[in-house]
């Protein structure tokens, strides 16, 4: 399992234009609304949210994760977004937010879980990935970063 094995172009948005945290987190979970692992949306958006309550995955570095174990998924369900405008999403850092994963996996699935959550940190922690990922144009670019980036790394 790989983060490019887990993107599809249809979870994949560029350069959307939200105002806050909010609706970001709305959009993400709408774009894996028709996801085969997805069971429950309700279930899902429930535990998103929950979790984000507990404590801002604005993770630094023009990064947000918001993720969830979830019996409303029965499978790793993955989805990607670049922001037109940075914004605030209470990260740890203070800094606004450009960049972000919505991850949600079977909540008996805790070692991926946390193996994916290591790997997007890794991975989009990167200065010239995160540059990449700003400035693609296109779906396919963004699955094609991810491939050329895991090339080294093996499957979780």
């Amino acid at each position: 399992m790989k983060i490019e094995g887990l993107l599809s172009e249809k979870y994949i948005d560029l350069n959307l234009e939200l105002a806050v945290k909010s609706q970001v987190i709305e959009k993400m979970l709408s774009m894996v609304g028709g996801h085969p692992g997805v069971k429950d949306i309700m279930k899902l958006r429930e535990d998103v949210l929950k979790r984000e309550q507990d404590m801002s995955t604005g993770i630094g570095k023009a990064l947000a994760l918001p993720h969830a174990k979830s019996s409303g998924v029965s499978q790793p369900v993955m989805a990607f977004a670049t922001l037109q405008n940075e914004l605030d999403f209470d990260s740890i850092d203070n800094q606004p937010v450009k960049i972000v994963f919505l991850l949600a996996t079977p909540e008996e699935m805790l070692a991926e879980h946390l193996k994916l959550l290591g790997r997007i940190t890794k991975l989009a922690g990167k200065e010239d990935v995160r540059q990449k990922l700003v400035r693609a144009t296109s779906s396919r670019e963004i699955i094609e970063l991810f491939r050329e980036e895991e090339k080294d790394f093996p499957e979780i």
